[in-house]
């Protein structure tokens, strides 16, 4: 039965889950135990499943993943809290040397079902040192799977599809939408790991996105559906694999792309899906591709320039304006 919860409820009540089915699974990672987790995600689950499943660990990102991957090795189903996605840069080694590789390194012998969270994205304030949008750059790790929730929904199911899953996993959870409501049913069937789902359908224009920016192309395609602009909007979900399927159907059928993606634009997601869909799908476009990206600098603290240097719907309002006027 579907009702109203919050992105961080469903999150919290998919781990919680987990829990209860399967004594491997374990919380590790920093805050995560008697502070809650740093934006609330596992408060509770201390008092309930005890301090050897939810474990509070020293501020070392290195230390505490490589723990998570001997762990997955062990046969244990480790879930990693990383507070902010920059602080996996410090955990780097681990993630891309050792959980990205074992399996190919050990001639298929070792599996490392490993489940990575991390929070993501600019809009907090948290200025230039916790505002990146680098799950892109995951998405290039071959042996790594890269999930990008935007619904409370996707973000119950995707838990428990990672933890499924028997190869490493990260999961980026926007931290604008911790807070978000949405539907959620616990009895649906999830829709599976690389699979992209058509919000909005529309044969004018294709808006292909994930994370945040779903609700900002939504808004945005509202706003264009009033000129007489019908789009169609594609949440990824999975960056890594990306479900080509989808986004090819849906270039074949409105023949114009603008893509919406909060990383950077210089080697991001959105040049990936672009230089597939020109390989696959080149003459199917009637108008060049655009983008609409967060603008090449720092992010910084001051909030009007923050908004500024992000993809807002007016912003792909006017992209979306200028695909459909190219001849």
């Amino acid at each position: 039965m579907s009702a109203m919860t919050t992105y961080r409820e469903a999150l919290r009540a998919a781990m919680h889950k987990a829990m209860k089915k399967d004594k491997r699974v374990f919380l590790i990672g920093e805050d995560v135990g008697r502070y809650g987790g740093s934006f609330a995600v596992s408060k509770g689950l201390l008092e309930e499943f005890g301090s050897e499943r939810i474990i509070d660990t020293p501020l070392c990102e290195s230390a505490f993943t490589g723990a998570g991957i001997g762990a997955a090795l062990g046969g244990m189903r480790p879930i990693v809290e990383i507070m902010t996605v920059n602080f996996s840069l410090l955990a780097l080694d681990q993630i891309m040397n050792n959980a990205a590789t074992l399996l190919h390194m050990s001639g298929g012998q070792f599996n490392v079902p490993l489940v990575i969270r991390m929070s993501t994205g600019g809009g907090k304030q948290l200025a230039a040192q916790h505002s990146h949008s680098l799950e892109g750059w995951y998405a290039h790790i071959p042996g790594l799977k890269v999930l990008t929730p935007a619904t409370a929904q996707d973000a119950y199911d995707m838990i428990g599809l990672a933890l499924d899953d028997p190869d490493p996993v990260l999961i980026f959870e926007n931290s604008l939408l911790y807070n978000m409501k949405g539907e959620f049913n616990a009895e649906v069937k999830a829709l599976e790991i690389g699979k992209a789902f058509t919000h909005r359908q529309g044969k004018d224009i294709s808006i292909i996105t994930y994370g945040i920016s779903l609700f900002k192309a939504l808004e945005a395609a509202e706003v264009l559906s009033k000129e007489g602009i019908d789009v169609e909007v594609i949440d990824l979900r999975s960056l890594r694999p990306l479900d080509d399927e989808t986004i090819i159907n849906s270039v074949k059928k409105t023949h114009r792309v603008l893509i919406v993606d909060e990383g950077w634009k210089s080697g991001s997601i959105s040049a990936e899906i672009m230089a597939r869909i020109n390989e696959q799908a080149f003459y199917e476009l009637d108008a060049p591709m655009a983008r609409v990206c967060s603008e090449e600098v720092p992010f910084p603290y001051a909030n009007h320039l923050e908004q500024a240097a992000m993809p807002q719907s007016e912003k792909i309002v006017a992209a979306a304006r200028k695909v459909m006027e190219e001849l």
